[in-house]
Order: C-alpha cells, then structure tokens, then sequence
C-alpha cells in the first residue's frame, strides 16, 4: 500500500471514528445522547449537540458545557430550549444558539434531574457539592470513553444559578483528575452565570436592590432585611438546613413586599399581587424553595410547553425508555441538598485561581433578583488569591457589541467579571450579544 493510501485509510478511520456516535435526535444537526452510570445505580444523561458550523470535522470547534442550577433543574429542558439550543420552546430556530459556533453538551445533573435518574432516591441522590463534583467527573471519565475524539478538544464550563456551586467544584475535581492521569481532557476554563457561589452574599443583597429600584419602600426593605438578617445569623451559627428554611421565609417576605416582583428579570411583567398571595397561600415551603431558586416564571403554559415538549417529542425523538420522567425540577434532589444549599464555595473559586492555570469567569445580568450583582460583587471582594490586589486596581472596561454598550468587564490574572446590561438571571437568552462577547473571551467563539 502506497504512503498516500496508508494516509488515506488514516483519515476515513478518524473521521468515521469520531462520527461513529452522531445520530439525527429531536430537531437539525448531528446529536448523541445516552445515559453514563457515575456510580452504581445512578444514571446521569446527557444530550451533545455536534456544532453546525462549517467546519471539516466538528472537532476544530471547542466542547462547551452547560449546567443548569436548583439545584434539580434539567440542563437539556431549561438550557437547551429556552437558553442557548438550536431550537427554542417553539421549534424556532435560535439565531444566537451556540451550536453554530461550538459543541454543546447538556448534562442533567446532579443525578434525579432531568431524566437522569437514580434506582433508589433514599439512598443514591447526592447531599453535598462534593459529591455532585465527584459523579461529574465519573460521568466525564464514561463520555470520553464513548467520545475519545473529544479528548483533545478543547473543553469550557459554564453554568447557571446553583451551577455556580457546582461548576467551581467540578472544574477543581476534574483537573486534579486530569492531574492524576485518571482521565484525558483539555479543560481550559469554567465560567459561572448568575452563580449561587455565596448564597448569604445573594440574599443579603435582595433588599437594598429593591429599594434603590424603587421597587420596595424603606418599611418593606426594613422586613426583607429583617428576614435576610435571620437568614446570615443560622449561615454564621453552621445550622445549614435552617439556613435553607429561614432562606425560603425571606423569599416569602420579599415577594409580599415587591407585590410579586419577578426574582429572575425584575424588569419583567408578572401577574402581580394578587396572584402573589395566591401563590403563597397554596405552596407549602419546599415547593416554594425548590421552584423559586431555578425558575419562578409566572407564565406557567410556557413551563407546560416545555414539559409537554421533553415528555412528548423530545422523549419519542430520543427513545427514552418508558421508566424514565423528566422533570423540570427535582423536589426530591433539592431536598437532599438542603444541608449544603447555604454553604459558600469562595474558597474553591480560590483554589482553582491559585492552583490551577484555568481561565475563571463570573457573569451578572444587572436585572437579576435571585443572584444580584450587588452580591456577586461582594463575595468576589471576599476571595483571597494571588491576583487580588491586581484586580482590584484594574480598571473596568466596558463591552461594546457592533457598537453597542453591552456591559463592562474587569481581570486580572486568570480572574474576569464580566457585567451584563439589559440581562437578567438568563444572560444567554436575555442578552445573546454580551453573551457573545463572553463567549469568545473564553473558547475565542461566539
């Protein structure tokens, strides 16, 4: 055989080797989807969009991550089509998915979201960050056995809301894996959207953005700080579950005094205070906690749609096996987190700056409630790394999008904050241009 064919041969063989898991799923382009067992009863699934750019092989373009927050809440419902997937809610085509620019796995985490599943929920959910991080790392070990080619591309994380928790935690597990040779990957960098990183820093913020929104007057900012109070009191005495409880009390006060103020865009129209008592009166606290934190949407045919969608043609598209349900937010995994839902993760922020060469980012839509800027900002201020003083005198720039202020931006060292104008806790939906700019300040796409 002539070296030409030999080099032929060569390539057919990665070519159809990394194709060999590309399927036609619910919707355009090339996906693969497929459970990865982290542990033994526990079945995290994941749904990967192979990029739709025009591109030899879709392994030029980077491996994006996306983790959606709750924590319980399905990344392959919420983030898929209401985010960033190639279709949104309606079967429209999204202008900005990312999907044209890079590969976009969806990962139902932790284990009991989505249609990730356990064999038994009393004894196999996760109950600490910790653990979330450490089956996240088995189920990267299972996706690069089933996709080898992936390997080497270039791999980011992003997240959302209580993936703000999680993500920083797995970044740090999966590099000291990759440290110890126990998996191969080319993790660059993890950035966290809206994060849920210090969770006292978010609800202290609540009640001073609402008043100077005008949103609250100084009696309803007086009750809402009252509550946040009780809440930063049980943080400092470690009683964590009622930390969580006393957490889900302040939300109750803050949407009595807002007159049901939307905690996700507070720009947003909601149904207002009637609706709002209503509400309060036939929730019991726990659905009020697990619901609130990921997706309090008061258009609730929209949170029909898209369980109609993933239960109907998402689940026949995909052949999901009958015993499996998705679920647009976990209760029951929520519930197993109560006792870590409060505790901040700073310090892992910390580590990953100081001990590893990832690029770390933090991004804010200035309209968000539930994870407020004014309290990214403050927990940021509590970091203790190398570059601290750096960043502190660097200047912020701001981000301009075809010419268009889209927010502003400040790094230093491997560390960048980046604010989001007009976004609220969905920046990839809420502003695509700034997300953009993110985006390729992170895999130099978007």
């Amino acid at each position: 055989m002539s070296r030409y064919h030999v080099l032929v041969a060569i390539v057919l063989t990665i070519c159809f080797t990394a194709h060999v898991g590309a399927r036609q799923g619910y919707g355009p382009g090339e996906q693969d989807w497929g459970f990865v067992d982290v542990r033994k009863g526990a079945h995290m699934f994941y749904w990967l969009y192979y990029t739709t750019a025009n591109v030899t092989h879709h392994t030029e373009r980077p491996l994006a991550i996306w983790l959606q927050g709750g924590p319980g809440a399905s990344s392959t419902g919420y983030g898929n089509f209401e985010e960033l997937g190639i279709l949104d809610l309606y079967g429209n085509y999204r202008n900005h998915t990312w999907v044209k620019d890079m590969n976009v796995l969806f990962i139902d985490n932790p284990v009991g979201s989505g249609f990730s599943y356990v064999d038994n929920v009393l004894t196999q959910l996760t109950s600490t960050n910790n653990e979330i991080a450490k089956d996240l790392v088995e189920f990267m070990k299972g996706f690069y056995g089933l996709h080898p080619e992936f390997e080497s591309v270039p791999l980011h994380i992003f997240c959302e809301s209580y993936g703000g928790k999680m993500a920083p935690e797995f970044a740090l597990e999966l590099y000291y894996a990759i440290q110890r040779k126990e998996l191969r990957s080319n993790l660059k960098s993890v950035a966290l959207g809206d994060p849920w990183t210090s969770p006292i820093d978010s609800v202290l913020s609540w009640a001073p953005l609402l008043l100077n929104m005008g949103i609250v007057d100084h009696d309803g900012y007086t009750k809402i700080m009252e509550a946040a109070n009780k809440t930063e009191d049980l943080v400092n005495a470690e009683k964590w579950v009622q930390a969580t409880t006393q957490w889900s009390n302040t939300q109750r006060v803050l949407l009595q005094e807002s007159k049901g103020v939307d905690f996700y865009n507070i720009e947003k129209p909601t149904r207002g205070d009637a609706y709002t008592r209503l509400l309060l009166r036939n929730a019991d606290s726990m659905e009020l906690m697990y619901r609130t934190l990921v997706h309090f949407d008061i258009d609730e045919d929209r949170d029909q749609l898209l369980e109609d969608l993933m239960r109907g043609p998402v689940v026949k598209a995909l052949n999901i096996t009958s015993k499996v349900k998705w679920g647009a937010q976990s209760g029951s995994t929520f519930t197993r987190q109560m006792g870590d839902f409060m505790k901040p993760v700073i310090h892992i922020v910390d580590e990953l700056l100081d001990k590893t060469p990832l690029q770390v980012g933090v991004f804010s839509g200035q309209l968000d409630l539930i994870c407020a800027t004014p309290g990214t900002v403050n927990w940021i201020n509590k970091m203790k790394w190398s570059y601290k003083s750096s960043y502190e005198a660097a200047p912020r720039v701001g981000i301009s999008v075809d010419r268009i202020l889209e927010g502003y931006e400040k790094n230093a060292g491997n560390f960048t904050m980046f604010w989001i104008n007009r976004a609220g806790h969905m920046v990839p939906a809420d502003n695509p241009a700034g997300m953009s700019h993110i985006l390729k300040n992170f895999t130099n796409f978007g």
